[in-house]
C-alpha cells in the first residue's frame, strides 16, 4: 500500500549514523505562490519527525508528556537529515531523552522529551473545560487558501472560527486565531500529527499587525495532557486556540491550547520567535 504524502514525510529510515529522512519542498513554510526555496522546512514537520525519532530510536512505549525543541539552523531540502536520539534516564515514573539532528556537519536542531505513564490512583484536578464551537457550525469555506498560504498547509484541513485574521491589526487581547484542524491523510490524530498541527498556522503576531514581517521559531515547547485517540479527536479533528502573548524588541511569544470536542485540554504549546532585524529608514542608509 502506498503511504500518503504526509505519512511518507514522517517516516524515518534506520542507517549507520542514526535515523534519516530527506525534507521535501511541499513542506516548505514559504507561500504557495512562490518556489519552496523561498521558505524553510516547516517546523511542525520537524517536531513530528523528532517525536517519531525519539520513540522509534529508543523503543519508548510510555506516553509523550513534553517535547522542547531549539531550532538552530534551517536544514536544506533533498539532503539527508540524521536524527540521533539518546536516553538520558529511564525510570518507573518518568523517562527523559534527548535528540540531536544533523545535516552533514551542521547541527540543525535538538530536542528534549519526557515520557511517563499515568498514575490512576494519584491526585487529579481537571483544567478549565471550554467547549469549542461545533465543527459542523463552521462552513468549509472558512479555510486557509490562496497564493500566500504556506506549502505545508496543503496537508491540513482547516475550519476557522475567527478568521482568517491575517494582517488585521487586532488589539493585543484579540490577536490570534481559533479553528478546527486535522491532517488530510485521513489517519487518526497521533502524537506526530498533533506536533505537526500545533504549528500549522501563521504566527499569531501576524494578526496584530497590518504589515508582514519575517520571523523564525527559536524555541518551541509542547505539553501533552491527554493522549489523542479516536474518542478525543474524532476523525482526526481537534480545536486549536492560538493567542499572542508578546510582540516587541525583536521577539514574539505565542501560546496555544488544543481541545477536544467537549472542551477538554489535549495539549498546550508555546513558541518564542525571533524577528528578522528591522531595516533602517531609506534616508538613514549609507
Amino acid at each position: 500500500m502506498t503511504l500518503h504524502r504526509l505519512a511518507q514525510a514522517l517516516t524515518l529510515t534506520p542507517g549507520p549514523a542514526g535515523l534519516t529522512c530527506e525534507l521535501q519542498g511541499d513542506f516548505s513554510n514559504g507561500p504557495l505562490g512562490y518556489p519552496p526555496e523561498k521558505g524553510f522546512p516547516f517546523g511542525g514537520l520537524l517536531a513530528g519527525l523528532s517525536a517519531n525519532a525519539l520513540r522509534q530510536g529508543l523503543g519508548l512505549t510510555a506516553p509523550l508528556r513534553s517535547l522542547s525543541i531549539q531550532y538552530l539552523a534551517a536544514p536544506a531540502y533533498d539532503t539527508p537529515v540524521v536524527f540521533t536520539p539518546r536516553l538520558l534516564r529511564g525510570g518507573r515514573s518518568a523517562t527523559f531523552a534527548s535528540l540531536e539532528v544533523h545535516q552533514g556537519e551542521r547541527l540543525t536542531h535538538h530536542a528534549q522529551a519526557t515520557y511517563g505513564d499515568d498514575d490512576l490512583n494519584g491526585l487529579k484536578a481537571v483544567g478549565p473545560v471550554v467547549p469549542p464551537p461545533p465543527l459542523d457550525s463552521i462552513h468549509p469555506d472558512r479555510t486557509l487558501s490562496g497564493p500566500l498560504a504556506p506549502h505545508f498547509s496543503q496537508h491540513v484541513e482547516y475550519r476557522l472560527e475567527t478568521g482568517p485574521s491575517l494582517l488585521q491589526g487586532l488589539p493585543g487581547d484579540k490577536a490570534g486565531e481559533r479553528l478546527w484542524m486535522r491532517t488530510k491523510d485521513g489517519a487518526p490524530l497521533d502524537e506526530a500529527r498533533l506536533c505537526y498541527l500545533m504549528d500549522a498556522l501563521y504566527p499569531p503576531a501576524w494578526t496584530a499587525v497590518t504589515t508582514p514581517f519575517r520571523a523564525a521559531t527559536v524555541d518551541l515547547r509542547y505539553d501533552f495532557i491527554v493522549d489523542p485517540t479516536p474518542e478525543t479527536a474524532p476523525d482526526g479533528w481537534a480545536f486549536f486556540d492560538f493567542s499572542l502573548v508578546d510582540l516587541g524588541d525583536g521577539w514574539t511569544v505565542d501560546d496555544l491550547t488544543v481541545r477536544d470536542a467537549t472542551g477538554r485540554i489535549l495539549a498546550l504549546g508555546r513558541q518564542r520567535r525571533k524577528l528578522a532585524p528591522a531595516r533602517p529608514p531609506r534616508s538613514e542608509r549609507a
